[in-house]
């Protein structure tokens, strides 16, 4: 059974794209049945291009990505998500939808990349990719299939805290 985790941060169209560019990309070289997704409370509309620019310079695939709401995962027949990942400060402290199912949501804030100076932004974005990358490849060592939703918890916030 596919586990399904939603990557939120405010305008999905940075650190919640590259969360879901690195935790499908590995979990696909993995192995892994894992499936992501982003989303975000106020969608700005359009992913940064510097986001796109570090995903694909790690080889990541970003055809059909976009910019969209956290509403088009919270009606009937869509993905029941088993993990729920805030990436950006703003989206932690905001008022979420109720998830069906009660997924285990956990926050792993990063500064926005888009807000280093002009000069320094894509290598703001490649550091924020790698470091959530990291993240999502610990996430992948889970035995998620078998983790009891307490146990799961405990060990998002232990790698929060790594």
């Amino acid at each position: 059974m596919t586990t399904n985790i939603l990557i939120l941060c405010t305008h999905n169209s940075a650190r919640s794209v590259l969360g879901e560019g690195m935790l499908n990309h590995w979990a696909h070289k993995l192995g892994k049945d894992v499936r992501a997704f982003s989303a975000g409370s106020a969608p700005s509309g359009r992913i940064n291009p510097f986001a796109l620019e570090a995903l694909g310079s790690a080889g990541v695939d970003t055809s059909g990505y976009r910019s969209k709401s956290w509403d088009e995962f919270v009606g009937e027949g869509t993905p029941k998500m088993r993990i729920v990942i805030t990436v950006c400060d703003s989206a932690a402290a905001e008022q979420c939808p109720y998830w069906p199912g009660s997924p285990v949501k956990m926050h792993w804030g990063y500064p926005d990349p888009s807000n280093a100076p002009e000069a320094d932004k894509a290598r703001a974005f490649e550091l924020t990719r790698q470091a959530i990358g990291y993240r999502m490849l610990q996430l992948l060592q889970l035995p998620l299939g078998t983790m009891s939703d307490a146990d799961l918890q405990r060990a998002l916030t232990s790698i929060a805290e790594s």
